[in-house]
């Protein structure tokens, strides 16, 4: 099976790609290496599947559309795992232009052009922010029209186009909805780097609430891919589910935690929580259990201990 994916080198999409060459499929890695963060912590991340036989990587935007038609024309892909998108709730506020070229358009773009080609699926990677401020546990069926920010309302008109393809063209299609998603390779963006890097110094951290009543569904990296593919395979008209761990975790644990896996001390600041932010994220995974046999595995522990072990490896040293 040959995949597209789009964000290949980035967090989520090079993990994806390293899961796919690993048992056996073809896969396309289309990115544009946007300054978002650092283009060389990207190119690092897809360093080994490069060396693979099965990679092809492609340096073009998929909100071009000439690209991603010269791309589909030259490479077939059977299923299209779109991963990129512009990311961050916060960034969005100040950017919203940009949020909705890319997460609303971009998306639209490699739609039309599955569609096109006889894609057998598509998969659009969503996010836990479309819930709002939507009462916990959000399953599928949670309201999710009361977006906090342009993130996450672009994400959600995505999903909106994203149900007209399978009912309009019969193309295959799941939305996953992540949580919190952490692990090696996070963006430096994201709270485990946002936390230890000022650790390491010596400088304070910024807690909301002082990391009381701030609960966060932490899900580790291995186990969103191991729901990506689950959700590639399934071939099913259209589904939404939540891949989360289900288990919501407040900050300030969070930040023990980390203190004991590495040894530091945490100095705090308190400051209010954004108006962009939810109070709590917290995934009922019923659905993708019964339906895709997502079991996540990797608790805070586990998952912040190899977190720790990468950072060490790739930045810190």
């Amino acid at each position: 099976m040959r995949y597209l994916v789009t964000g290949g080198a980035g967090f989520i999409g090079s993990h994806l790609c390293d899961a796919l060459l690993a048992r056996g499929d073809e896969v396309i890695c289309l990115d544009n290496f946007n300054d978002y963060y650092r283009p060389e912590r990207k190119r690092r991340n897809i360093a080994t599947a490069a060396t693979h036989p099965n990679f092809t990587l492609v340096e073009a935007d998929f909100r071009d559309a000439s690209a991603v038609e010269q791309l589909f024309v030259a490479y077939r892909p059977d299923k299209i795992a779109h991963i990129g998108a512009m990311a961050g709730p916060r960034p969005s506020l100040a950017q919203p232009e940009l949020y909705t070229a890319v997460n609303i358009h971009g998306t639209l773009t490699l739609l039309d052009a599955a569609r096109r080609h006889g894609a057998r699926g598509f998969l659009l990677a969503s996010t836990s922010s479309v819930y709002g401020m939507s009462p916990t546990p959000w399953t599928e069926e949670s309201p999710s029209d009361r977006p906090l920010s342009p993130y996450a309302a672009t994400k959600k008109a995505a999903e909106i186009l994203a149900y007209t393809f399978p009912y309009q063209y019969g193309v295959p299609t799941s939305v996953v909805r992540f949580f919190t998603v952490y692990g090696p390779r996070g963006r430096p963006d994201m709270t485990p780097y946002n936390f230890i890097t000022p650790m390491i110094g010596g400088r304070p951290i910024s807690l909301f609430n002082g990391g009381v009543g701030i609960y966060r569904d932490w899900t580790y990296i291995d186990d969103i891919v191991a729901g990506v593919i689950a959700a590639l395979d399934s071939e099913l008209a259209f589904e939404i589910f939540n891949l989360g761990n289900s288990s919501p975790v407040e900050l300030l644990t969070f930040v023990r935690t980390i203190e004991k896996i590495t040894g530091l001390q945490a100095r705090i600041e308190t400051q209010p929580l954004p108006a962009a932010d939810p109070p709590i994220t917290f995934a009922a995974i019923d659905k993708a259990t019964r339906i895709l046999g997502y079991r996540p595995q990797t608790d805070i522990e586990q998952g912040l201990g190899a977190f720790w072990a990468w950072y060490q490896r790739e930045i810190a040293g």
